[in-house]
């Protein structure tokens, strides 16, 4: 998405903002969620219009032309990797790497549900926000799933984290926003780094099964038209001193993430990650996953 003349039409992540230029943009980023999400089901931890979304996903279901080639490898190896994984086919390997990333998803937004103030309790946008933007998370919790039964994989079940992992994720839960900004920022941009790498893998991976390819990618790709979102949304949480700090921990936070998903090592290049995300700036993402995101004003040119 490079103009003619090499210049790009946005800025880094990384570029600076103003104080005043992030309230704009909290208040910029709220009108666009709403209009993107539409109602907020807090119950169900929903949203009216993610759920028609999945609707759709779910009456009009493609599975692949065949199971895995040893569905009980993916059943034991999914939680857990439990077998020597360079012997296990690349189909299950990604899968199982797949669900080991959303599970730290669904664990530390489960954790953060429990302290973040109800809908009906939030006085301020960013409080809001917050709300809807679990909600979002929640939703792609149930896109994943929905990859997992397109390989006739139906009894994958979301398990509770380790207790110190567990542990871990209430804490940082419940860290004051400035503590918490620069790493709740950076795992945004960690993610978004991870679905563009998963992408890639599917051309390779799933070259045999070309429906089930596609599906694959359009669920993914409706978690990274958010990811998109909340990587700026995230980022309005971080001054000069936060986007300082967020730059040093990048490639630590990283690295120790992905050292838990041991799949990592034979399907991901995890240094990419980090220059992914240390250079990210929108201009490498296609024009309708933009037009479907946000991206914060100071990031535009």
């Amino acid at each position: 998405m490079k103009s003619l003349n090499g210049i790009g039409k946005y800025r880094s992540i990384f570029s600076p903002s103003t104080a005043g230029e992030r309230s704009s943009n909290f208040q910029s980023y709220w009108t666009y969620t709403r209009q993107h999400d539409g109602e907020i089901l807090e119950n169900d931890k929903d949203l009216t219009s993610k759920r028609m979304i999945l609707s759709r996903f779910q009456k009009e279901r493609v599975f692949s032309r065949q199971p895995l080639q040893d569905p009980s490898l993916f059943y034991r190896n999914y939680v857990t990797l439990k077998d020597d994984p360079t012997k296990l086919d690349s189909k299950t390997l990604l899968l199982t790497c797949i669900y080991k990333f959303a599970r730290h998803e669904w664990s530390g937004i489960s954790a953060a549900w429990m302290v973040t103030p109800t809908f009906s309790q939030s006085r301020s946008t960013t409080d809001k926000i917050s709300r809807f933007h679990l909600c979002e998370e929640f939703c792609h919790v149930r896109l994943f799933h929905e990859m997992f039964r397109t390989f006739h994989l139906d009894e994958v079940e979301w398990r509770p984290m380790g207790r110190f992992t567990q542990w871990a994720y209430r804490m940082f839960s419940r860290f004051p926003e400035k503590i918490m900004a620069a790493p709740a920022f950076l795992t945004e941009l960690m993610g978004m780094s991870f679905y563009r790498q998963i992408d890639r893998l599917f051309d390779t991976i799933l070259s045999d099964e070309p429906e089930a390819k596609e599906r694959l990618r359009a669920l993914l790709h409706e978690i990274m038209i958010d990811e998109l979102a909340h990587i700026g949304q995230r980022r309005n949480f971080v001054g000069s001193f936060g986007i300082r700090l967020a730059r040093w921990m990048f490639k630590p936070l990283v690295k120790m993430f992905f050292r838990d998903i041991p799949e990592a090592k034979y399907l991901l290049d995890v240094d990419e990650m980090v220059r992914d995300g240390l250079s990210f700036d929108y201009n490498d993402v296609s024009a309708e996953m933009i037009a479907r995101s946000w991206v914060p004003s100071y990031c535009q040119t």
